[in-house]
């Protein structure tokens, strides 16, 4: 029997008759999972441009071929950070005919019926805390103990009609934190509404990110009455003076808790991302706070670069309900030996035990930057010797 010629299968080829079916089929699939997986075959280069070694691997052939492997690399490290920011869609309607009928009659429930009832709810809130809390700003300047004591009973009270406002079903766990020095509470971060939810029960003082608009203004004039430290991304000189405050603000034994997010960012309650290591080298005990959100009426997780928060907050008030548990751990104190970066990850360990998320070893930084090309080009030339020194090693 003579030996049939054997047909090499190349990405840019058209594919056989019998494979059709079959990768239709795969491709309805990764569809339906929604993943943003990439495809391997377009960081390789064609069949024709493919040569067999002709002699003894040299640093240039390495050099020719990093670029690609990086990019491989790069996209699947892509794909595993991507998905700890993405928008997790809910569970398709069942469309039942005799479904459908009690369908429309919760949408008319949610939006003609429960939104008024909230946004009435949260007016009278706004009211009575503008009408408090202006007077006290203003007449009680003196007085700064009692002003202090009572803006932040205030505070809490408004924090409290947003929380009726989604219908929250909030389910604290542990001890209620106390205002002691030389202490730090460190939580995961979802949504800005994490503040909200925490800050109803105590007035903490939340190191966040400076925002436009509405927000902005209350961070401005309410929130810095609390104590609460802003900074911005874009701006490298605020990182020393926010430093500064901080480790003024933890020595203090009146000032209000302080709270950070060291994650930097709003992760969508699946995974967690590297914690920062600034609010683990205030030599001060580190009070963890895990946060889980159940995704049985809504999603919390804010994608900011997709919606504002006043979207997020009507998507919140039109739903049935906000339900999320609480658990204020243990306080834990720097080891002998134990650098900051270690500490960090054995909080972020204890958080994501309690709360059920995935550690990434991804920064969360990446999501608003990415690193610049002379960067990328170092990192592929270290990749090359590194592999170069392995062969001669073999």
């Amino acid at each position: 029997m003579k030996n049939q010629p054997i047909t090499r299968f190349r990405p840019d080829s058209q594919k056989p008759p019998i494979m059709s079916g079959a990768a239709a089929s795969l491709k309805s699939s990764a569809s339906e999972l929604d993943l943003d997986r990439p495809n391997i075959e377009d960081y390789l280069p064609s069949g024709s441009s493919i040569q067999e070694p002709t002699g003894k691997l040299r640093l240039r052939d390495l050099l020719d071929i990093s670029p690609t492997l990086t990019e491989a690399a790069g996209a699947i490290v892509d794909d595993s950070f991507t998905r700890c920011f993405k928008s997790n869609p809910p569970e398709p309607w069942n469309w039942n005919i005799y479904l459908f009928p009690l369908w429309c009659c919760g949408v008319v429930v949610r939006y003609l019926i429960l939104f008024p009832a909230r946004v009435l709810i949260l007016t009278i809130g706004w009211i009575i805390f503008l009408s408090t809390f202006i007077p006290v700003n203003l007449l009680l300047k003196g007085h700064d103990k009692l002003r202090t004591k009572l803006e932040r009973s205030l505070v809490e009270l408004i924090c409290s009609f947003f929380v009726a406002s989604w219908t929250g079903v909030v389910k604290y766990h542990g001890p209620r934190p106390s205002m002691r020095p030389k202490q730090v509470f460190v939580a995961n971060h979802t949504s800005m509404i994490d503040f909200i939810i925490l800050e109803q029960m105590t007035a903490f003082a939340v190191i966040m990110q400076k925002h436009p608009g509405w927000v902005g203004l209350l961070q401005s004039t309410i929130l810095e009455s609390i104590g609460c430290i802003w900074f911005n991304r874009t701006e490298l000189k605020d990182r020393e003076v926010v430093a500064k405050k901080l480790n003024d603000h933890v020595q203090g034994a009146d000032n209000n808790p302080l709270l950070i997010f060291p994650e930097g960012t709003c992760v969508n309650n699946h995974y967690s991302v590297m914690f920062k290591k600034g609010a683990f080298e205030l030599g001060c005990s580190v009070c963890p706070v895990a946060i889980k959100y159940n995704k049985i009426f809504v999603d919390a997780f804010w994608n900011s670069r997709k919606q504002s928060f006043t979207m997020h907050l009507l998507q919140l008030m039109t739903s049935w309900a906000v339900v999320c548990d609480v658990w204020y751990l243990e306080p834990q104190v720097l080891k002998p030996g134990e650098t900051p970066i270690e500490f960090a990850e054995r909080i972020r360990d204890i958080i994501c035990a309690r709360a059920g998320l995935k550690k990434v070893p991804w920064d969360g930084y990446l999501k608003h930057s990415r690193p610049s090309p002379k960067y990328r080009e170092r990192k592929q030339q270290s990749f090359a010797e590194s592999v170069l020194q392995l062969l001669d090693d073999k």
